[in-house]
Protein backbone atom coordinates (compact mmCIF):
# COMPACT_ATOMS: atom_id res chain seq x y z
CA UNK A 1 0.00 0.00 0.00
CA UNK A 2 1.27 3.29 -0.90
CA UNK A 3 2.21 5.88 2.21
CA UNK A 4 1.29 9.52 1.71
CA UNK A 5 1.36 12.73 3.71
CA UNK A 6 -1.80 14.44 3.35
CA UNK A 7 -0.57 17.93 4.28
CA UNK A 8 2.64 17.42 2.36
CA UNK A 9 0.68 17.14 -0.87
CA UNK A 10 -0.82 20.22 -3.32
CA UNK A 11 -4.37 20.05 -4.65
CA UNK A 12 -3.90 17.95 -7.77
CA UNK A 13 -1.24 15.12 -5.71
CA UNK A 14 -4.92 15.09 -2.67
CA UNK A 15 -6.88 14.37 -5.74
CA UNK A 16 -4.96 11.52 -7.14
CA UNK A 17 -4.17 10.14 -3.83
CA UNK A 18 -7.74 9.90 -3.27
CA UNK A 19 -8.33 8.53 -6.94
CA UNK A 20 -10.35 5.58 -7.67
CA UNK A 21 -9.06 2.53 -9.64
CA UNK A 22 -10.21 3.89 -13.79
CA UNK A 23 -13.92 2.25 -13.99
CA UNK A 24 -13.54 0.07 -17.20
CA UNK A 25 -15.97 1.93 -19.60
CA UNK A 26 -13.69 2.00 -22.87
CA UNK A 27 -15.15 1.55 -25.84
CA UNK A 28 -14.90 -2.02 -26.53
CA UNK A 29 -16.80 -2.56 -23.50
CA UNK A 30 -19.57 0.01 -24.09
CA UNK A 31 -19.66 -1.47 -27.54
CA UNK A 32 -19.85 -5.06 -26.66
CA UNK A 33 -23.01 -4.78 -24.12
CA UNK A 34 -24.51 -2.86 -26.55
CA UNK A 35 -24.53 -6.07 -28.88
CA UNK A 36 -25.30 -7.93 -26.19
CA UNK A 37 -28.84 -6.12 -25.42
CA UNK A 38 -29.64 -5.68 -28.92
CA UNK A 39 -29.01 -9.59 -29.36
CA UNK A 40 -31.34 -10.79 -26.80
CA UNK A 41 -33.57 -8.06 -27.81
CA UNK A 42 -33.63 -9.53 -31.16
CA UNK A 43 -33.64 -13.07 -29.89
CA UNK A 44 -35.10 -13.74 -26.67
CA UNK A 45 -34.53 -17.06 -25.38
CA UNK A 46 -32.50 -18.36 -27.89
CA UNK A 47 -29.92 -15.70 -27.74
CA UNK A 48 -29.69 -15.89 -23.53
CA UNK A 49 -28.90 -19.90 -24.34
CA UNK A 50 -26.24 -18.63 -26.72
CA UNK A 51 -25.13 -15.74 -25.04
CA UNK A 52 -24.55 -18.06 -21.74
CA UNK A 53 -23.00 -20.66 -23.75
CA UNK A 54 -20.14 -18.12 -24.89
CA UNK A 55 -19.50 -16.19 -21.69
CA UNK A 56 -20.73 -18.35 -18.90
CA UNK A 57 -19.55 -22.16 -20.49
CA UNK A 58 -22.52 -23.91 -19.36
CA UNK A 59 -25.84 -25.34 -22.16
CA UNK A 60 -28.96 -23.96 -20.23
CA UNK A 61 -32.06 -25.83 -21.85
CA UNK A 62 -34.49 -24.54 -19.04
CA UNK A 63 -33.55 -21.01 -18.23
CA UNK A 64 -35.81 -20.84 -15.51
CA UNK A 65 -34.89 -22.80 -12.09
CA UNK A 66 -37.34 -25.78 -11.58
CA UNK A 67 -39.11 -26.81 -8.45
CA UNK A 68 -36.91 -29.91 -8.90
CA UNK A 69 -33.63 -27.61 -8.52
CA UNK A 70 -35.32 -25.46 -5.72
CA UNK A 71 -35.60 -28.66 -3.86
CA UNK A 72 -32.16 -30.22 -4.37
CA UNK A 73 -30.62 -27.51 -3.48
CA UNK A 74 -32.06 -27.14 -0.05
CA UNK A 75 -31.57 -30.52 0.55
CA UNK A 76 -27.41 -29.97 -0.28
CA UNK A 77 -27.10 -27.58 1.90
CA UNK A 78 -25.71 -28.27 5.38
CA UNK A 79 -28.38 -27.33 8.29
CA UNK A 80 -25.82 -24.77 9.70
CA UNK A 81 -25.54 -22.96 6.86
CA UNK A 82 -29.18 -22.86 6.48
CA UNK A 83 -29.76 -21.74 9.74
CA UNK A 84 -27.49 -18.71 9.35
CA UNK A 85 -28.99 -17.61 6.35
CA UNK A 86 -32.80 -17.44 8.43
CA UNK A 87 -30.91 -15.89 10.97
CA UNK A 88 -29.91 -13.42 8.27
CA UNK A 89 -32.76 -12.63 6.97
CA UNK A 90 -34.52 -11.84 10.09
CA UNK A 91 -32.35 -9.23 11.36
CA UNK A 92 -32.61 -7.59 7.97
CA UNK A 93 -35.93 -8.01 8.34
CA UNK A 94 -36.24 -6.22 10.91
CA UNK A 95 -34.39 -3.34 10.67
CA UNK A 96 -35.56 -2.99 7.13
CA UNK A 97 -39.52 -2.92 8.38
CA UNK A 98 -38.15 -0.88 11.04
CA UNK A 99 -36.42 1.81 8.55
CA UNK A 100 -39.37 1.13 5.88
CA UNK A 101 -41.32 4.83 4.73
CA UNK A 102 -44.72 5.14 6.38
CA UNK A 103 -47.94 7.04 4.65
CA UNK A 104 -48.05 10.47 6.12
CA UNK A 105 -51.60 12.68 5.98
CA UNK A 106 -51.52 16.48 7.30
CA UNK A 107 -53.79 19.32 6.89
CA UNK A 108 -51.50 22.06 5.84
CA UNK A 109 -54.79 24.46 5.59
CA UNK A 110 -57.95 24.88 7.07
CA UNK A 111 -60.38 22.24 4.78
CA UNK A 112 -56.74 21.15 2.91
CA UNK A 113 -55.75 17.92 3.21
CA UNK A 114 -52.52 16.27 1.50
CA UNK A 115 -51.40 12.97 1.45
CA UNK A 116 -48.53 10.83 0.98
CA UNK A 117 -49.72 6.96 -0.32
CA UNK A 118 -46.89 4.19 -0.73
CA UNK A 119 -47.23 1.72 -3.67
CA UNK A 120 -44.87 -0.87 -4.45
CA UNK A 121 -43.03 -1.17 -7.57
CA UNK A 122 -44.95 -3.69 -9.50
CA UNK A 123 -41.96 -5.73 -11.02
CA UNK A 124 -38.57 -5.75 -10.26
CA UNK A 125 -35.56 -7.64 -11.05
CA UNK A 126 -32.98 -8.69 -8.86
CA UNK A 127 -29.34 -9.67 -10.01
CA UNK A 128 -26.71 -11.82 -7.57
CA UNK A 129 -23.33 -12.07 -8.90
CA UNK A 130 -21.15 -15.62 -8.74
CA UNK A 131 -18.04 -14.50 -10.39
CA UNK A 132 -15.54 -15.63 -8.31
CA UNK A 133 -17.75 -16.51 -5.80
CA UNK A 134 -21.54 -16.54 -5.43
CA UNK A 135 -23.31 -14.10 -3.14
CA UNK A 136 -26.54 -15.95 -1.24
CA UNK A 137 -26.20 -12.77 0.79
CA UNK A 138 -27.00 -10.40 -1.95
CA UNK A 139 -30.04 -12.39 -2.73
CA UNK A 140 -31.02 -11.77 1.12
CA UNK A 141 -30.09 -8.01 0.92
CA UNK A 142 -32.12 -7.25 -2.35
CA UNK A 143 -35.32 -10.06 -1.68
CA UNK A 144 -35.82 -9.08 1.97
CA UNK A 145 -36.80 -5.62 1.07
CA UNK A 146 -38.69 -6.47 -1.93
CA UNK A 147 -40.56 -8.39 -0.57
CA UNK A 148 -41.33 -6.12 2.48
CA UNK A 149 -42.12 -3.33 -0.19
CA UNK A 150 -44.70 -5.84 -1.26
CA UNK A 151 -43.44 -5.73 -5.10
CA UNK A 152 -46.06 -7.81 -7.43
CA UNK A 153 -43.28 -9.87 -9.45
CA UNK A 154 -40.06 -10.26 -7.96
CA UNK A 155 -37.26 -12.25 -10.46
CA UNK A 156 -34.11 -12.83 -9.56
CA UNK A 157 -30.83 -13.70 -11.81
CA UNK A 158 -27.56 -15.54 -10.80
CA UNK A 159 -25.41 -16.94 -13.28
CA UNK A 160 -25.19 -21.03 -13.94
CA UNK A 161 -22.25 -23.20 -13.21
CA UNK A 162 -20.78 -25.45 -15.66
CA UNK A 163 -23.32 -28.07 -14.89
CA UNK A 164 -26.02 -25.23 -15.73
CA UNK A 165 -27.16 -24.32 -12.39
CA UNK A 166 -27.19 -22.10 -10.28
CA UNK A 167 -25.57 -21.79 -6.69
CA UNK A 168 -27.42 -23.74 -4.32
CA UNK A 169 -27.29 -21.14 -1.26
CA UNK A 170 -28.28 -18.25 -3.51
CA UNK A 171 -31.51 -20.59 -4.42
CA UNK A 172 -32.07 -21.08 -1.22
CA UNK A 173 -31.80 -17.49 -0.28
CA UNK A 174 -34.08 -16.47 -3.35
CA UNK A 175 -36.65 -18.84 -1.94
CA UNK A 176 -37.15 -18.07 1.77
CA UNK A 177 -37.29 -14.39 1.11
CA UNK A 178 -40.07 -14.81 -1.15
CA UNK A 179 -38.22 -14.28 -5.09
CA UNK A 180 -41.10 -15.24 -7.31
CA UNK A 181 -39.01 -16.82 -10.63
CA UNK A 182 -35.07 -17.64 -10.57
CA UNK A 183 -33.24 -17.65 -14.06
CA UNK A 184 -29.90 -18.97 -14.69
CA UNK A 185 -28.94 -16.00 -16.41
CA UNK A 186 -25.22 -13.87 -15.69
CA UNK A 187 -23.84 -11.10 -16.83
CA UNK A 188 -25.05 -7.78 -19.27
CA UNK A 189 -27.72 -10.60 -21.14
CA UNK A 190 -29.52 -11.18 -17.44
CA UNK A 191 -29.74 -6.89 -17.37
CA UNK A 192 -30.74 -7.23 -20.90
CA UNK A 193 -33.42 -9.65 -20.20
CA UNK A 194 -35.21 -8.69 -16.77
CA UNK A 195 -35.59 -4.86 -18.57
CA UNK A 196 -36.88 -6.26 -22.03
CA UNK A 197 -38.14 -9.08 -21.28
CA UNK A 198 -38.17 -12.24 -23.30
CA UNK A 199 -40.58 -15.39 -23.54
CA UNK A 200 -39.41 -16.84 -20.49
CA UNK A 201 -38.23 -14.20 -18.46
CA UNK A 202 -40.72 -11.00 -17.32
CA UNK A 203 -39.91 -7.53 -18.14
CA UNK A 204 -39.00 -5.55 -15.28
CA UNK A 205 -39.85 -1.71 -13.59
CA UNK A 206 -36.60 -1.82 -11.89
CA UNK A 207 -33.67 -3.92 -11.79
CA UNK A 208 -31.03 -4.35 -7.98
CA UNK A 209 -27.71 -4.98 -7.41
CA UNK A 210 -24.35 -5.37 -7.93
CA UNK A 211 -22.57 -6.81 -10.95
CA UNK A 212 -19.17 -6.49 -12.84
CA UNK A 213 -17.69 -4.20 -15.53
CA UNK A 214 -20.15 -5.85 -18.19
CA UNK A 215 -23.32 -5.85 -15.76
CA UNK A 216 -22.33 -2.21 -14.31
CA UNK A 217 -22.67 -0.72 -18.39
CA UNK A 218 -25.75 -2.89 -18.80
CA UNK A 219 -27.55 -1.13 -15.85
CA UNK A 220 -26.01 2.05 -17.40
CA UNK A 221 -27.58 1.43 -20.91
CA UNK A 222 -30.87 0.13 -19.94
CA UNK A 223 -31.38 3.05 -17.36
CA UNK A 224 -30.91 5.78 -19.91
CA UNK A 225 -33.04 3.92 -22.33
CA UNK A 226 -37.30 4.97 -22.39
CA UNK A 227 -37.87 1.82 -23.40
CA UNK A 228 -35.51 0.45 -20.56
CA UNK A 229 -35.92 -0.09 -17.08
CA UNK A 230 -34.52 2.39 -13.98
CA UNK A 231 -32.10 0.75 -12.02
CA UNK A 232 -30.98 1.16 -7.80
CA UNK A 233 -27.70 3.07 -8.15
CA UNK A 234 -24.78 3.66 -10.68
CA UNK A 235 -21.90 1.30 -8.72
CA UNK A 236 -18.36 0.35 -9.14
CA UNK A 237 -15.78 -1.70 -7.03
CA UNK A 238 -15.99 -2.24 -3.99
CA UNK A 239 -14.00 -0.41 -1.11
CA UNK A 240 -13.72 0.61 2.02
CA UNK A 241 -11.81 3.43 4.15
CA UNK A 242 -10.77 3.47 8.15
CA UNK A 243 -10.33 5.83 10.36
CA UNK A 244 -7.94 4.85 13.05
CA UNK A 245 -6.55 6.83 16.01
CA UNK A 246 -3.75 5.58 18.17
CA UNK A 247 -5.45 3.60 20.02
CA UNK A 248 -7.49 1.13 17.66
CA UNK A 249 -5.53 -2.46 17.04
CA UNK A 250 -3.80 -2.25 14.12
CA UNK A 251 -4.81 -6.17 13.47
CA UNK A 252 -8.18 -5.35 13.42
CA UNK A 253 -7.76 -2.30 11.18
CA UNK A 254 -5.86 -5.00 8.79
CA UNK A 255 -8.24 -7.47 8.73
CA UNK A 256 -10.53 -5.11 7.88
CA UNK A 257 -8.73 -3.55 5.32
CA UNK A 258 -8.08 -6.97 3.38
CA UNK A 259 -11.91 -8.15 3.88
CA UNK A 260 -12.42 -5.47 1.04
CA UNK A 261 -9.25 -5.75 -0.85
CA UNK A 262 -10.21 -9.37 -1.17
CA UNK A 263 -13.37 -8.41 -3.23
CA UNK A 264 -11.56 -8.06 -6.62
CA UNK A 265 -8.33 -6.51 -8.17
CA UNK A 266 -10.37 -3.65 -8.72
CA UNK A 267 -11.02 -3.23 -4.81
CA UNK A 268 -9.81 -0.14 -3.35
CA UNK A 269 -8.85 0.77 0.37
CA UNK A 270 -7.77 3.57 2.21
CA UNK A 271 -6.86 4.28 6.17
CA UNK A 272 -6.37 7.54 7.44
CA UNK A 273 -4.62 7.92 10.90
CA UNK A 274 -2.91 10.54 12.67
CA UNK A 275 -0.43 8.36 13.85
CA UNK A 276 2.61 7.51 12.35
CA UNK A 277 3.05 4.49 14.04
CA UNK A 278 -0.26 2.97 13.36
CA UNK A 279 -0.16 3.16 10.12
CA UNK A 280 3.72 1.40 10.39
CA UNK A 281 1.68 -1.02 12.20
CA UNK A 282 -0.90 -1.87 10.06
CA UNK A 283 1.35 -1.65 6.90
CA UNK A 284 3.19 -4.62 8.73
CA UNK A 285 -0.13 -6.58 9.54
CA UNK A 286 -1.96 -5.85 6.70
CA UNK A 287 1.40 -7.82 4.55
CA UNK A 288 1.46 -10.48 7.44
CA UNK A 289 -2.15 -11.06 7.30
CA UNK A 290 -2.55 -11.02 3.40
CA UNK A 291 -0.17 -13.84 2.70
CA UNK A 292 -2.44 -16.06 4.72
CA UNK A 293 -5.52 -15.83 2.82
CA UNK A 294 -6.94 -18.06 0.04
CA UNK A 295 -7.26 -14.86 -1.83
CA UNK A 296 -3.75 -13.53 -1.58
CA UNK A 297 -3.15 -12.54 -5.43
CA UNK A 298 -6.59 -10.70 -5.66
CA UNK A 299 -6.07 -8.52 -2.17
CA UNK A 300 -2.23 -7.96 -3.23
CA UNK A 301 -3.66 -6.83 -6.48
CA UNK A 302 -6.69 -4.59 -4.92
CA UNK A 303 -3.48 -3.22 -2.59
CA UNK A 304 -1.46 -1.64 -5.08
CA UNK A 305 -3.97 0.73 -5.78
CA UNK A 306 -4.56 1.24 -2.04
CA UNK A 307 -3.36 4.16 0.27
CA UNK A 308 -2.12 4.49 4.52
CA UNK A 309 -2.88 8.22 4.41
CA UNK A 310 -1.28 10.46 7.39
CA UNK A 311 -3.65 13.38 8.58
CA UNK A 312 -2.75 15.88 11.24
CA UNK A 313 -5.95 15.24 13.11
CA UNK A 314 -9.04 13.13 13.23
CA UNK A 315 -11.18 16.16 12.22
CA UNK A 316 -8.87 16.36 9.19
CA UNK A 317 -9.58 12.65 8.50
CA UNK A 318 -13.48 13.37 8.39
CA UNK A 319 -12.99 16.13 6.08
CA UNK A 320 -10.67 13.55 4.11
CA UNK A 321 -13.31 10.96 4.36
CA UNK A 322 -16.47 13.37 3.52
CA UNK A 323 -14.41 14.32 0.27
CA UNK A 324 -13.74 10.53 -0.67
CA UNK A 325 -17.26 9.52 0.04
CA UNK A 326 -16.31 5.99 0.49
CA UNK A 327 -18.57 2.94 0.37
CA UNK A 328 -18.17 1.72 3.81
CA UNK A 329 -16.39 3.82 6.29
CA UNK A 330 -15.20 2.17 9.25
CA UNK A 331 -14.57 4.51 12.63
CA UNK A 332 -12.00 2.45 15.00
CA UNK A 333 -11.39 5.58 17.21
CA UNK A 334 -12.26 5.46 20.96
CA UNK A 335 -14.77 7.43 21.11
CA UNK A 336 -16.38 6.82 17.10
CA UNK A 337 -19.64 8.64 17.77
CA UNK A 338 -18.17 12.27 18.36
CA UNK A 339 -17.71 11.84 15.15
CA UNK A 340 -20.34 10.86 13.59
CA UNK A 341 -22.04 13.92 13.00
CA UNK A 342 -19.05 15.33 10.68
CA UNK A 343 -19.82 12.53 8.18
CA UNK A 344 -21.83 13.47 5.32
CA UNK A 345 -20.75 11.31 2.98
CA UNK A 346 -20.72 7.46 3.15
CA UNK A 347 -22.62 4.38 1.95
CA UNK A 348 -22.79 2.21 5.73
CA UNK A 349 -20.66 3.65 8.88
CA UNK A 350 -18.77 1.21 11.74
CA UNK A 351 -18.49 2.07 14.83
CA UNK A 352 -15.55 0.99 17.35
CA UNK A 353 -13.40 -1.80 17.41
CA UNK A 354 -15.88 -4.94 17.82
CA UNK A 355 -17.88 -3.85 14.42
CA UNK A 356 -16.19 -4.81 11.39
CA UNK A 357 -17.35 -4.07 7.93
CA UNK A 358 -18.32 -8.15 7.47
CA UNK A 359 -21.19 -8.07 10.07
CA UNK A 360 -22.67 -5.53 7.38
CA UNK A 361 -22.38 -7.27 4.62
CA UNK A 362 -23.89 -9.92 6.26
CA UNK A 363 -26.49 -9.91 9.09
CA UNK A 364 -26.29 -7.18 11.21
CA UNK A 365 -29.64 -6.07 9.38
CA UNK A 366 -28.33 -3.60 7.05
CA UNK A 367 -28.31 -3.46 3.60
CA UNK A 368 -25.09 -4.05 1.93
CA UNK A 369 -26.36 -2.80 -1.28
CA UNK A 370 -24.31 0.40 -1.31
CA UNK A 371 -23.42 3.47 -3.38
CA UNK A 372 -19.69 3.08 -4.62
CA UNK A 373 -17.35 5.27 -6.68
CA UNK A 374 -17.86 8.28 -4.69
CA UNK A 375 -21.92 8.24 -5.26
CA UNK A 376 -22.16 8.03 -1.42
CA UNK A 377 -22.25 11.97 -1.88
CA UNK A 378 -26.04 11.52 -3.66
CA UNK A 379 -26.96 8.01 -3.48
CA UNK A 380 -28.03 6.15 -0.28
CA UNK A 381 -28.16 2.32 -0.46
CA UNK A 382 -30.82 -0.12 -1.23
CA UNK A 383 -33.82 -0.07 0.85
CA UNK A 384 -37.72 -0.65 1.17
CA UNK A 385 -38.08 2.74 -0.02
CA UNK A 386 -35.97 1.65 -3.03
CA UNK A 387 -38.95 -0.66 -4.37
CA UNK A 388 -41.27 1.79 -3.40
CA UNK A 389 -42.84 4.78 -5.21
CA UNK A 390 -44.06 7.74 -2.72
CA UNK A 391 -47.48 9.42 -4.41
CA UNK A 392 -48.55 12.59 -2.97
CA UNK A 393 -52.58 12.80 -2.80
CA UNK A 394 -54.80 16.45 -2.12
CA UNK A 395 -58.30 16.93 -1.40
CA UNK A 396 -59.55 20.39 -0.82
CA UNK A 397 -63.29 21.05 0.48
CA UNK A 398 -64.68 24.64 -0.58
CA UNK A 399 -63.39 25.85 2.72
CA UNK A 400 -60.07 24.64 1.40
CA UNK A 401 -60.46 25.87 -1.85
CA UNK A 402 -61.39 29.54 -0.11
CA UNK A 403 -58.14 29.62 2.15
CA UNK A 404 -55.48 28.71 -0.40
CA UNK A 405 -57.28 29.66 -3.98
CA UNK A 406 -56.11 32.80 -4.13
CA UNK A 407 -52.30 31.95 -3.23
CA UNK A 408 -52.78 29.52 -6.15
CA UNK A 409 -54.83 32.39 -8.48
CA UNK A 410 -51.73 35.05 -7.49
CA UNK A 411 -48.70 32.60 -8.32
CA UNK A 412 -50.48 31.26 -11.86
CA UNK A 413 -50.56 34.89 -12.69
CA UNK A 414 -47.18 35.86 -11.80
CA UNK A 415 -45.83 32.99 -13.58
CA UNK A 416 -48.14 34.16 -16.42
CA UNK A 417 -50.25 30.90 -16.82
CA UNK A 418 -53.68 32.24 -17.19
CA UNK A 419 -55.22 28.39 -17.44
CA UNK A 420 -53.86 27.61 -14.18
CA UNK A 421 -55.20 31.18 -12.30
CA UNK A 422 -58.87 30.68 -13.79
CA UNK A 423 -59.08 27.01 -12.92
CA UNK A 424 -58.92 28.05 -9.33
CA UNK A 425 -60.82 31.50 -9.72
CA UNK A 426 -63.46 30.04 -12.06
CA UNK A 427 -64.53 28.01 -9.08
CA UNK A 428 -64.19 30.46 -6.74
CA UNK A 429 -66.72 32.73 -8.62
CA UNK A 430 -68.77 29.41 -8.25
CA UNK A 431 -68.32 29.28 -4.64
CA UNK A 432 -69.38 32.76 -4.62
CA UNK A 433 -72.40 32.93 -6.69
CA UNK A 434 -73.53 29.88 -4.48
CA UNK A 435 -72.77 31.77 -1.27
Amino acid sequence: MKRLDWNRLDAVAQREALARPAQARADALRLGVEQIIAQVRAGGDTALRELSAKYDRCAIDAIEVTEAEFAAAEAALAPELKAAIEEAASRIAMFHREAAPRPVAVDTAKGVRVERVLRAISKVGLYVPAGSAPLPSTALMLGVPAGIAGCREVVLCSPARADGRCDEAVLFAARMTGVHKVFKLGGAQAIAAMAYGTASVPRCDKLFGPGNAWVTEAKLQVSSDPEGAAIDMPAGPSEVLVIADAEANPAFVAADLLSQAEHGPDSQVILLSPSVAMLDQVSAEVERQCAELPRASIAAQALAQSRLILVDSLAQAVEVSNRYAPEHLILQVAEPRALLDGIDSAGSIFLGAWTPESVGDYCSGSNHVLPTYGYARSYSGVSVASFQKQITVQELSADGLREIGPCTATLAAAEQLEAHRRAVTLRLAALEAKA
